[in-house]
């Protein structure tokens, strides 16, 4: 008996002492912030739109199970890329990525925690403002939108400054690399929706909440 209660010390033990994958935050080739165990088993990459109503509502669902069963653990990693839809996805898009990798997954979700606020915001935004934003670069319209919609805001309280925000706005690098991903997302992933998701290189169909891109997972896992 004391041999068997020494091996479940250790036991205990080891699994106290093991990696939390879920603070491994690393960046893809195409730009996608990665989290988790390079070397996972499963890959699962999310597609999102941060106006899309859908997204939020998975994330708010499966964001604790996933990390906490998953990814936690080493079997699972889980990339982030955009499929933007408009300038307001794209505006939070590039509020996401300030910060640096570390701060990117804390960003996601809170700017679609808060979806529901400054989402509702756009429209009136936007009437108010087509003809002030008629002609204005791109930069102009990001800044101006992103102050509009409260956006800067949301990212002071992540730590986020008005001129650090306005700087990952006007990001070249960061632009390209969100409108690749989106490029990737509707021509060559062929996403007809989002969230749409990819797991080992096959994009998943029919998953439309966390029940079935669970079960996905649980098939990856399981085969040899």
């Amino acid at each position: 008996m004391k041999r068997f209660a020494l091996l479940g010390a250790a036991a205990l033990l080891v699994a106290a002492g093991a990696p939390n994958w879920t603070a491994t935050i690393s960046k893809s080739a195409i730009g996608g912030h990665v989290m988790g165990n390079p070397a996972a088993k499963a890959k699962l990459v999310e597609y999102i739109s941060y106006t899309c109503g859908h997204c939020a509502e998975f994330t708010a669902e499966a964001s604790a199970p996933l990390k906490r069963g998953y990814v936690s653990t080493g079997k699972v990693s889980v990339e982030f890329r955009n499929a933007v839809r408009d300038q307001f996805d794209l505006t939070a898009a590039l509020a996401a990525r300030c910060g640096g990798a570390a701060k990117f997954f804390g960003n996601a979700e809170a700017i679609l925690v808060a979806q529901p606020v400054w989402l509702n915001k756009a429209q009136a935004w936007a009437n108010a403002n087509a003809s002030k934003m008629q002609g204005q670069p791109m930069n102009v319209v990001l800044i101006a939108a992103a102050k509009g919609l409260g956006l800067d805001t949301l990212m002071a309280k992540r730590g986020i400054t008005a001129s650090q925000l306005n700087a990952c706005l006007v990001d070249k690098v960061s632009q390209q690399q969100v409108l690749a991903m989106t490029k990737d997302a509707f021509e060559v992933r062929k996403l007809t929706g989002t969230p749409g998701f990819v797991l080992n290189g096959q994009k998943i169909d029919h998953a439309h909440n966390w029940a079935e891109v669970e079960n996905h997972l649980k098939t990856a896992l399981a085969a040899k």
